[in-house]
């Protein structure tokens, strides 16, 4: 039996842009995609802590090292600049995949970069 699994998330990111006019999607940080392993247009699910919102759209790669989370069209009714939200995106594993799957989990600073957290002891 197939189950499907958190696979990555990036978490408290603020909103930086929003941008009615374009097709749709939602563009992040290069930086942070390849962080959370997720490819230019996969499916992401954006839950804004803000408002409560939530809704699915698909990524798209913006300047790395740039801190931009833009919401593109009609995702840009779904939040405002400063909204914080939660990026998410699930797979599905095998019962033997499960044995060593861990999501990948991103954290970030007020500016969007990648926080790295000491390792444990």
């Amino acid at each position: 039996m197939f189950r499907m699994m958190l696979k990555s998330k990036i978490h408290r990111v603020a909103v930086t842009e929003a941008n009615l006019a374009y097709e749709g999607s939602l563009t992040i940080d290069a930086e942070l995609m390849r962080a959370a392993d997720i490819l230019p247009y996969e499916m992401v699910y954006v839950y804004n802590i803000s408002n409560g919102e939530r809704f699915e759209t698909y990524a798209m790669e913006g300047a790395a090292g740039s801190g931009v989370i833009c919401l593109n069209g009609a995702a840009a009714r779904k939040g405002a600049l400063g909204d914080l939200i939660i990026i998410t995106t699930f797979s599905t594993y095998t019962p033997e995949e499960l044995n060593h799957h861990t999501p990948k989990i991103v954290l970030v600073d007020a500016g969007n970069r990648r926080r790295v957290l000491p390792s444990s002891p």
